[in-house]
Formats: structure tokens, C-alpha cells, sequence
């Protein structure tokens, strides 16, 4: 009867799956080894600690590469035992876990020079190479030993397999054979999509990316001890690696763009720093940011932020440098944009940097970061502690899922309040981001405020206006205490969402966010007309508390009078925003040049030859350039030479 319903086949698998978690695990074991003062020097116990939360990253890459085996293992067929197919299923098996698990000990070596777990990138490195051959030939003969092991390993690796073998059977009753069969490749495939995710089924998270190793680390190199090579390369192959692009000389890019920043208008001070991520917050919802915009009947769902904003500085002309919310985290902390390639998908974000973070933190200043989901969704956690983010504090650390929305994490009003109580027991100086969850699909809010917010004409109205009430219970709370007074507040959305006026469907309208500035002394209030972006966020607030070094930033301080305002952004091409006009630039050339206020880019001025469309394409080209440099090649934490 085992035969009949195929159990034996099944504990095949399973035997032949463990094999590759067992070799897994013994190749990290030798990549420690090979690298221990570089990752730390480890304790055995921090290694079986790392090792436990790799467990999610190995199996995620386990299923990817063997998806084949798996499914020719459990297919509905009756010739599944016979010899010839199981010789099949060998091959497949050692051929794709042989060259998947050889990746693990190029590492070995290669570690040491990259200082992260190889990539997609390494794979196209290696294709522009035209001595492919030589460089194997050298590395094999160099590191004879990692050759040696590898080959031992594989043997090994082989002599167990072949102790389990399945027995050849013929089915008899087949309705029932098939029946099995077909339930058993449905449960398989099941929890094979939730393997790949990372062991989660949730909507609220993503599925496990290469940042998400840094959640479990104290050192982010460590994070390669958590990761495995085959899941950096297989996570990272299907998204385009940022490359570096050389458009003009190095002294063109050098006077178009300014990667340094260094003010000395205002005397040094450490006030606390409170940052609103808000999520989906577009700049449409919001009545303060759209008294010059051209729309009959306005309507605004934010009566709290828009009192707010009277005593306020506001960007009424700000942009999201990125489409997700992740985006705006490197954006706004580290003032890193992402455009065709987002930053924090690619190889290069698990690199250090220098950020918002990294200088308070230099300061002396307290941080930490508040998301009321699962401890890890968006990314978030792992790209904290890239930061250097001293807290982090999520669902987990509230503790409580009677304030849980269903779906995405706890409702707004009640974890704004606990953020708020834990500011009050933090040391100032401190610098805290809290992003929302409550104004997102599907847009419900708490049983106890339906009706108290509008309607509205879009499913997120009243999820904007219930945000909205938990900012002004914060604020309402905050202000009760000592630190308050000390405080920068800054609000700004990830990016926008539902669109319900039609101004707000043009080009030169997407992913608009509102920005805003307050201090409860009112030392900074007025309205900023002129190009704004996230990434503006981390410098003019260094300029704001009087930070006197040079730091590495791509923005500029809202604040300053010597820096020309413009915008970077992508959507299917770059968009570059320079004295009232916008550039479209596809890579390679300029393919549209309109008048900002042509907001739905109608009339297309590229064939007039205007002298400033040559000036804007080469600040857009020399950004570019500078971007894509500084991140290839890992200077994201360099100093300027001054």
C-alpha cells in the first residue's frame, strides 16, 4: 500500500532535499573558516545563531534550484520509479545543485576582495572578460585546496545520495494513484512558493531579499554568514544591477554634480528629529499643498496637517525618488534614489554608507526606527541595521495584535501613541522615523472611526483622514512633553497612491509627495515653490542643526541659497527638472523636453534647439554618471578629498 500511494518516493525526496541542506550548511562552515577575522571572528555559538536564521535564505535558494527535481519527483506519472527516469532525476539533481553549490566556494576567495556574497553583478563582470578560460585556469590553480574540497564534498555528497534509492513499481489501482498524486503536487507547490518567499504567505512582506540578511546581524558583514551564494545570485539575477555608465569626462561630471555638501549658516545645535514616513500620502490629498493647483472644488481629507502646515516650511513641488517604500527609506535617510534599478534591490545595498543615520549617530544622537508590521516586512529591519540604526522597534515589540489591522500591521493612532511613549524615555539627543501603515489597501480603518472620517470619492480617503487623526493625537500628546520643544518634525509621504482628480493623472504629477518642516518655535516656516525631492530631506536638515563637516549627499539643503534647485526621477525614462522645464532622457538620448508647467507633457519642445535642454542633459547625464560610480564601486562612505 506505501508503494501504491507513492510514500517511498516522497521519503526519497525528502532524504535527497536534506542532502542539500546538509552540504549547505557544511560549505558555510568553510566559507567561515576561510574568512573568520574578516566576518568577526564568530563564536561557535554566534555561528549556530547566524546559521539558524540562514535557514530561511538556503531554502529559498534549495527550491529555486531544485524546482525541476522537485517537480519530476512528484509528477502524476506511473513511470516515475523505472530506472531510466530516476537516472534523469540523478543527473538534473547533481547538475544543478554541482554548479548552484560551486558558486559557495568561489566565495571562498572571492569574499575577501568583494566583502559581500557574490551576485548577479559577478556574472556579468566575468562576461566582459575575453580571457575566461585564463582566469579559471589561474583561479583553479591558485586555490588548488578550494578545488580539492569541493571535489571531496561532491563525492561525499554523492556517496549518500546513492545509499536511498527508490524502488521500481507499477501502479495498479490508478484512480487512486492519481488522486494522491495530484493532492500531494498541490500541497508541494504550496509550500514550495512559500519556501521561496522566505517561509511567509503573509501579504504584508515581501519575499526575502538580500537586506533582510542584516536583520539577524550586529556587524553587517556577518550578513554573508546568514546568506548563501546561490540565493544572492538567483535573488539578483532577475533584477537589472545598477552598471556603471560612462557618458562625460570625469571633470564635466565634477562640475555638474556636487556629491559633497558642507554648510555653516546656523550655529551648531542637537535638536531630537522626529521623521513621518507616511505611507501613500500623496501630495494630492493634502489642502496645504495644493492652494496654487489648478482644480475646481478641492478637497482636502488632512485638517490636521494642513493647520500644521501654516506653521511650517512645505515643498509644494516635491517628488518620491522611488516608486516603493523602501525607496523612500534610502531617499530620505540616506538621500540614495532609485531609478530603473532600485538601490536596495540591488548587490550593492548591503555596502556601508554615509547617511542621516551615520552622522547622528557620530553626534551622538540616539536612533531608532518605528513600523508597526511584522518585524522585517518592506525591508525595513535588514536596511536598518545597514544604516547603523540603533533601534528598531515593530509589531513584535508592541506586542499587542488587538491593535492589528488584519493585514498589514497595527492601526496608526494606537502605535503613533507607543512611539510616543518610548521617545519620552529616550536620551536626547534622538533621532526617530516612524513609517505608517493604516493609508493603504484595502483601505479600512478601525470599527470604532467608521464615519468620523469623509468618505470621499476614492477607497483611500478615509484611511488618509484617519492618519491623518493619529499625526494630531501624536502631536496633541507629544507636546505635553519636555523634548518636544527641542524637536525638528519632518513629514513626508513614500509615495503616492489612488489618483481622484485628473490634474493629478498627468505626468508631471505622478508620485508627487508633500514635504514639511516644523519646528514648535516656528524657526523655519514658509512655502517652497521651487523643485523639491526626498532626497533634499537629509541635507537641509543637517543645515538645519548647524552640522559644520563635509558629508556626502546627492540633495541639496532646502534651506540654501547658493544650491540650484532641481529633480531627479524615473519613470521608464529620467526625468531632470531644472528652471521650469523638465528633460526626458532615455539612457541614451534626449527624447523630450517640455515647460514644467506643461504637467501633462503635451508639447514636446526637444526640436527647438533651446540651449538649456544641452545644459540639462548633461547635469542629467553627469548625475547619472556620478551615481552609478559611487555605488559599483562601493563609495558610498567615501570622504571628499578635500
Amino acid at each position: 500500500m506505501a508503494y501504491q500511494f507513492r510514500l517511498q518516493e516522497y521519503k526519497v525526496l525528502f532524504y535527497r532535499i536534506i542532502l542539500v541542506y546538509l552540504f549547505y550548511f557544511l560549505a558555510n562552515i568553510l566559507f567561515t573558516v576561510y574568512n573568520y577575522d574578516l566576518l568577526g571572528s564568530p563564536s561557535i555559538m554566534e555561528f549556530f545563531r547566524l546559521s539558524y536564521y540562514g535557514l530561511a535564505f538556503d531554502t529559498s535558494a534549495i527550491l529555486y534550484v531544485n524546482l525541476l527535481v522537485i517537480l519530476l519527483s512528484i509528477l502524476p506519472l506511473t513511470i516515475n520509479t523505472s530506472r531510466v527516469f530516476q537516472k534523469i532525476i540523478t543527473v538534473v539533481y547533481f547538475s544543478f545543485n554541482g554548479i548552484a553549490y560551486a558558486t559557495n566556494f568561489i566565495d571562498f576567495i572571492y569574499f575577501k576582495y568583494n566583502l559581500t556574497r557574490s551576485a548577479s553583478n559577478s556574472l556579468d563582470t566575468i562576461q566582459h572578460e575575453s580571457n575566461k578560460f585564463t582566469l579559471l585556469s589561474n583561479f583553479l590553480i591558485h586555490y588548488w585546496h578550494v578545488l580539492f574540497l569541493f571535489i571531496i564534498c561532491m563525492w561525499f555528497w554523492y556517496f549518500l545520495y546513492s545509499k536511498v534509492k527508490v524502488k521500481e513499481f507499477k501502479a495498479i489501482k490508478l484512480v487512486q494513484y492519481y488522486v494522491v498524486s495530484i493532492l500531494v503536487f498541490l500541497v508541494f507547490s504550496t509550500l514550495i512558493i512559500g519556501g521561496i518567499r522566505g517561509g511567509d504567505f503573509e501579504k504584508s512582506t515581501r519575499p526575502i531579499n538580500l537586506v533582510d540578511a542584516n536583520r539577524h546581524v550586529k556587524s553587517n558583514i556577518q550578513a554573508a554568514i546568514v546568506l548563501n551564494t546561490p540565493f544572492s545570485i538567483i535573488r539578483t539575477l532577475f533584477t537589472n544591477a545598477i552598471k556603471k555608465v560612462k557618458y562625460l569626462p570625469k571633470d564635466t561630471v565634477s562640475k555638474y554634480v556636487e556629491p559633497y555638501k558642507e554648510y555653516n549658516n546656523r550655529p551648531a545645535s542637537k535638536p531630537n528629529i522626529v521623521i513621518f514616513l507616511i505611507e501613500s500620502f500623496g501630495r494630492e490629498y493634502l489642502g496645504a499643498f495644493n492652494k496654487n493647483t489648478p482644480i475646481k472644488d478641492y478637497k482636502s481629507y488632512t485638517p490636521f496637517i494642513d493647520s500644521l502646515a501654516q506653521h511650517s516650511l512645505i515643498c509644494t513641488n516635491a517628488y518620491a525618488n522611488g516608486y516603493k517604500s523602501i525607496h523612500a527609506m534610502a531617499s530620505v535617510l540616506a538621500g540614495i534614489p532609485s531609478f530603473k534599478d532600485a538601490y536596495t534591490s540591488t548587490p550593492y545595498s548591503n555596502q556601508k554608507i554615509e547617511s542621516l543615520v551615520s552622522i547622528l549617530n557620530d553626534e551622538g544622537y540616539a536612533t531608532s526606527f518605528f513600523h508597526g508590521a511584522e518585524n522585517g516586512s518592506m525591508g525595513f529591519l535588514g536596511f536598518s541595521n545597514i544604516l547603523g540604526i540603533d533601534k528598531y522597534v515593530g509589531r513584535e515589540e508592541y506586542n499587542n495584535d488587538e491593535d492589528y489591522d488584519g493585514f498589514w500591521g497595527i492601526w496608526d493612532a494606537p502605535f503613533l501613541q507607543f512611539m510616543k511613549r518610548n521617545l519620552d524615555k529616550e536620551k536626547q539627543p534622538f533621532m526617530s522615523t516612524v513609517f505608517t501603515v493604516s493609508s493603504h489597501e484595502p483601505y479600512n480603518i478601525p470599527e470604532k472611526f467608521q464615519g468620523k472620517f469623509p468618505e470621499g470619492t476614492i477607497k483611500i480617503h478615509k484611511c488618509v483622514g484617519y492618519t491623518d487623526y493619529a499625526i494630531q493625537r501624536f502631536f496633541a500628546e507629544a507636546k505635553k512633553e519636555p523634548w518636544y520643544q527641542n524637536t525638528i518634525f519632518v513629514l513626508v509621504a513614500d509615495h503616492s497612491n489612488l489618483i481622484n482628480y485628473p490634474e493629478y493623472r498627468k505626468e508631471l504629477n505622478l508620485n508627487t509627495v508633500p514635504i514639511l518642516f516644523y519646528t514648535p518655535s516656528e524657526a523655519f516656516k514658509g512655502v517652497i515653490n521651487t523643485e523639491a525631492q526626498q532626497i533634499d530631506i537629509y541635507p537641509t536638515l543637517l543645515d538645519m542643526i548647524g552640522y559644520k563637516k563635509s558629508f556626502r549627499s546627492w540633495g541639496r539643503s532646502l534651506l540654501s541659497t547658493k544650491e540650484e534647485p532641481f529633480i531627479i526621477r524615473y519613470s521608464n525614462v529620467y526625468y531632470y527638472f531644472y528652471k521650469n522645464y523638465v528633460l526626458s532622457f532615455d539612457g541614451y538620448k534626449t527624447v523630450g523636453f517640455y515647460e514644467l508647467k506643461d504637467k501633462a507633457m503635451q508639447h514636446n519642445l526637444v526640436s527647438d534647439k533651446n540651449p538649456l535642454m544641452y545644459v540639462m542633459e548633461k547635469k542629467c547625464k553627469a548625475f547619472i554618471q556620478d551615481y552609478s560610480e559611487r555605488i559599483v564601486d562601493y563609495k558610498l562612505a567615501e570622504k571628499a578629498n578635500l
